[in-house]
């Protein structure tokens, strides 16, 4: 991959320069951030599996500020100093720094789902929720592994739909920028932009020997078709889920309507790249299936535990098979390994993602936010499925080739083959 990258085993010339003024932002924030910022208790769903709401007003407390002390006061001064007499840009300006600062601490806790976020980020995390999108059309995720972002899912009739952006697509550029170590939040928001403008991608796609480029229509805000569904072979009812967003529950809901009026015999339930979304809508949908018992639970630094429980009253009686594959995420790995765990169907296709944490947004008085990790969920019978993922019951590989080049999709073929059986 390296022979191929044009820079991709390398950090950006950016994130180069911004080292320096990111270690001191660390220590310069410590002061800043925790002395003229308190939490207001707005708690938002955003890539998160939990939403908690704060009651604390979050003011500073004695141990917090005793930490700051005159020396790190002084240090602080003096590297402030430092850049104003020696740093090479002369055009760096104070809300530039004041970015750095509070982005450097969360930056420092080498956690890749923490994010400080802009009131513009807020607002856009916010949105997304609430299941609306702008721009190309299309799901944007983070692998920490290859430490840049990738299409995750593609919208029906947006940009990336219409051109030859595939899921798993790697993002190296957007535009003249390199994003290599951008976090997802901050690809977004330079992938959207005003309606009827033009954004530029250069993407690394597995087997291709060069960079593939895509110039995009970013379109008009449109609702998320979260959910899609429709019958095959008559009897066998078809549900895929590309995120549990706000509108998702609804148009879940419908979805199973229409399919009972038709009277399946059989579900496939498809989770393939979904990258997860929030507790709410899954655990929702979850009641719609299970049987009476624990969902999942979560538990936190200190060992306080939540569940989240179904009463069953609304459990599925038809066979049931939930396709999932490595970009399988959490709220949508909630859902299968729930659904697993209960012996309640089968899951078919490869190992999920594999994240197993936690996030919640939490209001700042400014508008801004920060994302933390704050717990890790547990599946029914106690599992963790961070770094591991989800094993499936019956392993099938995609040849994304085939099925890109004509449809074939062994992972769907495979789970009509099971279903098949169990009507009969």
């Amino acid at each position: 991959m390296e022979e191929n990258n044009n820079g991709l085993g390398k950090k950006s010339y950016f994130y180069g320069m911004a080292s320096g003024l990111l270690l001191c932002a660390v220590l310069i924030g410590l002061f800043i951030a925790f002395r003229f910022l308190y939490l207001q208790g707005n708690v938002l769903s955003g890539d998160i599996l939990s939403v908690i709401f704060e009651s604390d007003s979050g003011a500073v407390t004695d141990d917090v500020t005793t930490v700051v002390d005159d020396h790190t006061v002084q240090k602080m001064e003096a590297i402030i100093e430092l850049i104003n007499e020696n740093y090479y840009q002369a055009d760096i300006t104070t809300a530039q720094l004041e970015e750095g600062i509070y982005r450097g601490i969360v930056d420092a806790l080498d956690d890749p789902y923490a994010e400080y976020y802009s009131a513009e980020e807020l607002a856009d995390a916010s949105a997304n929720m609430e299941g609306v999108t702008y721009g190309i059309g299309a799901y944007i995720s983070y692998d920490d592994e290859m430490e840049l972002a990738y299409i995750s899912g593609i919208i029906e009739g947006g940009s990336a739909e219409e051109s030859e952006l595939r899921v798993g697509d790697f993002i190296v550029m957007v535009d003249d920028i390199d994003v290599q170590s951008y976090n997802s939040t901050e690809v977004v928001m330079l992938v959207r932009g005003q309606e009827n403008t033009s954004v530029h991608l250069s993407i690394y796609r597995e087997g291709e020997p060069e960079f593939l480029e895509f110039d995009l229509i970013r379109k008009k805000a449109l609702e998320n078709p979260t959910v899609s569904y429709g019958t095959i072979e008559e009897n066998i009812g078809y549900i895929g889920i590309t995120e549990f967003d706000e509108v998702t529950l609804d148009q879940y809901a419908e979805a199973m309507a229409v399919l009972k009026e038709e009277d399946i015999k059989g579900l496939i339930l498809d989770l393939r790249n979904n990258p997860g979304g929030n507790v709410s809508t899954v655990t929702e949908i979850a009641r719609r299936i299970l049987p009476e018992g624990l969902i999942v639970y979560t538990e936190d630094r200190n060992g306080y535990r939540e569940e989240y429980t179904c009463d069953g009253e609304h459990e599925l009686m038809l066979p049931l098979v939930v396709l999932v594959n490595e970009y399988s995420a959490s709220a949508s790995e909630i859902l299968a390994g729930s659904i697993q765990d209960y012996d309640k169907g089968t899951v078919v296709g490869t190992t999920t993602y594999g994240k197993g944490v936690v996030q919640r947004i939490i209001a700042l008085s400014d508008r801004t936010a920060v994302k933390l990790t704050v717990s890790s969920y547990y599946t029914p019978l106690g599992r963790s499925l961070s770094g591991v993922g989800i094993t499936p019951d019956v392993e099938v590989d995609i040849d994304w080739e085939a099925y890109y080049a004509d449809g074939t999709d062994a992972q769907l073929d495979k789970a009509i083959e099971l279903i098949k059986e169990e009507i009969e």
